[in-house]
C-alpha cells in the first residue's frame, strides 16, 4: 500500500457520471427533483426544531444563565459560515452523501473515510441524544395522564448510578431526601427501587428503546418523509412554540434575568454542546441536492432561512424561559413542560408534551432514514460491505442497513445519560463542519474543478486574519485578564462546594461536620445541618478562606496540576491550529467566510473539554482499524488501479 493511496480522490465529474448513469439503468433509481427554496427551510426548520427546543436548551440555560441567548447567536454565525461552505459543495457536488462525498472530492478516500465515521455520530448517536428527550417527555406525559412507571425502567444506568452516589453523599453531609433536586431524587429512587441480578441494578431507558424500535420498524418498511408532511410537521412546531412565547411572556418575571450572566463566559460556554445540538439539523438540507429543482440557487437560502428562524426562536425561548423560572431550575430534560407545570398550568405542560412527542419522534424518523443512506454510499464505494448497499426488493429500502442503524442507536439509549451523547454527536458534527470549511478552502485555487453556479461570496483573509487574531488577544488581556492568565499559567483553581461534597468518602465527610460543628456549628444549625449549603452560604472569599481551613488533603480542595491542564488542551490545539490558519490565509490569500466557519467550529470543539476529545479519539481509532482492516483494500479505487 503505498501512501499516496489514502489520498485517492474522486472527480466530480466521475460521480456526476456514476449518478446520471445509475438513474439511466435503475440502478438505485433517480431521486424527483421538486424541492424549491420555501421546503428546503421547512425541511430545515423541521430537522433543527427538536431535541434542541424541547431539552437540551434548558441544560444550557442553567450554565449560562439569560446570557445563554448570545451563545445562540455566536452558534447562529458559526453554522451560517459553514452553510455556505456545505452550499457551495453542494452546488459543485449536487448528490447525496453530503460531507462524506464533499470530503472524497477535496481530501481523498481517508479523509472521507473518517468524516463517514464521524457522520455516525452525528446521526446515530444523535438519534440516541433524541430517544432519551422523547422518553422525557413520554414517561412525563403519562405521569400527568395519572400512569406512573417505574423510575427505573424509564432512566439510564449511568445517570441512576451517579445520582445515587451524589445523593448519599449529600445526603450524610446534613441534606434531607425532600431538598434534594428533582433529578436526583429520580436517580436515587430508580436505583434503590431496580431490581437486581447479583450485584447488577438492572435499570435501562425502555420508553427509549421503544421509540427506536418502532421507528426503525418504519424506516424499515419505506416509509418517506414526503414535502406535504414536512411542512405539515413544522406548522405544528411553529404553532406549539408561538403559543408558547405567548402564553409564557404573561409569567416573565424580570428580576429572574438578574444577574443576566451568573456563571459569566465560561458558564456561557459551557453550554455549547447542548446548543450547538440544537443546529446540527441544518446539514441535513444537503443531503437532499438530488432531489432540488435549482441547488445552486436554492440550498443556501434554505440553508440560511432555516438558520434564522430558528435562532429567532431559541432566543426568545431561552429568554422566556430564564424569565418565567429562575435559570438555577432549569436542569432537566423537558425544560418547557417542567416550567408550565412549575407555574401550575398544567394544561400548557400537557399540550407542550404530546406536541414534543410528535416533533421529536418525526426528527428521530428523518435522522434515522439519514444514516442508512450514508453507510448505503460508503458501501457502494467499497468501504463498507455490499450487504449494506442491499436494496429491499419489496419496500426499496437500505434494509440491512437500516436493522444496524437501529441496533446502533437503540443499545447504547438503554445505558447512555442525555449529556454524554450530546457531547459526543457535538464534536462528531463539529468536526465534519470544519473539514467541511476546509474543504473549500482546499478547491479554492485548484484549477480544472467544476464549478456550481453558487460560490460564497470572496473576501480576503490574508490580513483580516491576523487582525482578528491580535483583537482576541487584546480583548482577552483587557476584559479577561485573570481568567486569561490563569488559563497561561496554569493557576490551581478552587473547587465549588458541591463537587467537593459529593466527592467525599463516609469518614471525610464526617471528619469535615466535626470540625465545623467545633469552630462554627450556629451557621451549620441555621443551614439545617446541610453542609453543602453551609459551604455555598459564604461569598467568594470567605468561601476559599474556609476551603483552606479544612481538614481534607489538597487534591480535594483545588483541582491543579496536570488534572486541571488536560483540561485545556482541547484549547491549546484550537490556538495552535488557528496560528498555522493565519499563516496558510496569508500565503494563499484564502476566503474569509469558510476561514472564519473553521475557526469557529474548531472553537466549539475546543469548548467541549477532554473527555468529549478522548471519547471521539477512541472513537476514530476504532474506524481506522476497521478502514485499514477492511475499506482500503475492498475502496472501488483500489481495485480499479489494480
Amino acid at each position: 500500500m503505498k501512501f499516496n493511496d489514502l489520498f485517492r480522490k474522486k472527480s466530480v465529474v466521475d460521480i456526476l457520471k456514476q449518478v446520471e448513469k445509475d438513474g439511466a439503468e435503475g440502478a438505485h433509481g433517480a431521486l424527483g427533483k421538486h424541492l424549491t427554496a420555501r421546503d428546503l427551510t421547512a425541511f430545515g426548520i423541521a430537522a433543527i426544531i427538536g431535541a434542541g427546543i424541547f431539552s437540551t436548551i434548558g441544560k444550557a440555560s442553567y450554565d449560562g444563565g439569560p446570557a445563554v441567548i448570545f451563545l445562540f447567536l455566536f452558534t447562529a454565525v458559526a453554522c451560517s459560515f459553514a452553510a455556505f461552505a456545505y452550499a457551495e459543495f453542494a452546488s459543485m457536488v449536487p448528490v447525496s452523501g453530503s460531507a462524506y462525498t464533499y470530503s472524497y472530492v477535496a481530501f481523498g478516500e481517508l479523509i472521507a473515510w473518517i468524516i463517514g465515521w464521524a457522520l455516525i455520530m452525528e446521526y446515530a448517536i444523535g438519534n440516541i441524544t433524541v430517544a432519551i428527550s422523547w422518553s422525557d417527555y413520554f414517561t412525563g406525559l403519562l405521569d400527568s395522564g395519572g400512569i406512573h412507571l417505574p423510575q427505573w425502567i424509564q432512566m439510564d444506568y449511568l445517570t441512576a448510578s451517579k445520582g445515587f452516589h451524589a445523593a448519599t453523599a449529600s445526603m450524610l453531609s446534613g441534606k434531607t431526601f425532600a431538598n434534594l433536586d428533582a433529578a436526583t431524587q429520580a436517580a436515587y429512587t430508580a436505583w434503590t427501587t431496580s431490581p437486581t441480578l447479583g450485584p447488577l441494578h438492572i435499570i435501562a431507558d425502555l420508553p427509549a428503546l421503544m421509540i427506536i424500535v418502532l421507528i426503525t420498524w418504519l424506516v424499515y418498511r419505506g416509509m418517506k418523509e414526503s414535502r406535504n408532511a414536512s411542512n405539515l410537521m413544522v406548522v405544528i412546531k411553529l404553532c406549539i412554540i408561538l403559543l408558547v412565547i405567548a402564553v409564557g411572556i404573561f409569567y416573565v418575571d424580570t428580576s429572574n434575568w438578574h444577574p443576566f450572566a451568573p456563571n459569566g463566559i465560561s458558564g456561557i460556554l459551557k453550554g455549547v454542546s447542548a446548543v450547538f445540538f440544537a443546529y446540527i439539523g441544518f446539514d441535513a438540507i444537503s443531503t437532499t441536492a438530488e432531489e432540488c429543482k435549482d441547488p445552486q440557487r436554492d440550498l443556501p437560502r434554505g440553508m440560511m432561512w432555516a438558520i434564522i428562524i430558528c435562532t429567532v426562536l431559541y432566543v426568545i425561548i431561552a429568554l422566556v424561559l430564564t424569565g418565567m423560572v429562575h435559570y438555577s431550575d432549569l436542569n432537566v430534560g423537558d425544560p418547557l413542560a417542567f416550567v408550565f407545570n412549575k407555574l401550575n398550568l398544567k394544561w400548557m405542560s400537557g399540550i407542550i408534551a404530546v406536541s414534543a412527542v410528535i416533533a421529536m419522534a418525526s426528527v428521530l424518523l428523518v435522522f434515522q432514514m439519514g444514516q442508512p443512506r450514508i453507510w448505503m454510499s460508503m458501501s457502494r464505494d467499497g468501504l463498507l460491505p455490499k450487504k449494506f448497499s442491499k436494496i429491499h426488493p419489496k419496500y426499496k429500502t437500505p434494509s440491512f442497513a437500516t436493522i444496524v442503524v437501529g441496533f446502533v442507536v437503540a443499545v447504547p439509549a438503554l445505558f447512555l445519560n442525555l449529556t454524554t451523547v450530546t457531547d459526543l454527536c457535538s464534536i462528531g458534527t463539529l468536526f465534519a463542519f470544519v473539514l467541511v470549511c476546509a474543504g473549500v478552502l482546499v478547491l479554492q485555487n485548484k484549477p480544472n474543478i467544476p464549478r456550481g453556479k453558487f460560490k460564497t461570496p470572496y473576501i480576503n483573509s490574508k490580513y483580516i486574519m491576523p487582525v482578528l487574531l491580535i483583537a482576541a488577544v487584546v480583548l482577552s488581556f483587557t476584559y479577561n485578564k485573570q481568567a486569561t492568565m490563569d488559563f497561561l499559567t496554569n493557576e490551581k483553581k478552587l473547587n465549588d462546594a458541591g463537587s467537593i461534597v459529593t466527592s467525599l468518602k463516609p469518614e471525610q465527610i464526617s471528619t469535615v461536620k466535626q470540625y465545623v460543628v467545633a469552630h462554627d456549628s450556629a451557621a451549620l444549625q441555621a443551614n439545617n445541618n446541610d453542609l453543602e449549603a453551609y459551604m455555598s452560604s459564604f461569598d467568594e472569599t470567605k468561601y476559599e478562606a474556609l476551603i483552606q481551613t479544612l481538614p481534607l488533603p489538597e487534591n480535594l480542595k483545588y483541582d491543579s496540576g496536570f488534572s486541571l491542564f488536560k483540561h485545556k488542551i482541547p484549547m491549546w490545539i484550537f490556538i495552535f491550529i488557528s496560528l498555522g490558519l493565519i499563516v496558510w490565509a496569508f500565503k494563499e490569500n484564502l476566503s474569509l467566510i469558510p476561514m472564519l466557519g473553521l475557526v469557529s467550529c474548531l472553537y466549539m470543539m475546543a469548548e467541549l473539554g477532554i473527555s468529549n476529545w478522548v471519547g471521539f479519539g477512541v472513537w476514530l481509532l476504532v474506524g481506522l482499524l476497521i478502514y485499514f482492516g477492511y475499506s482500503q483494500k475492498n475502496s472501488k479505487l483500489n481495485i480499479k488501479t489494480q
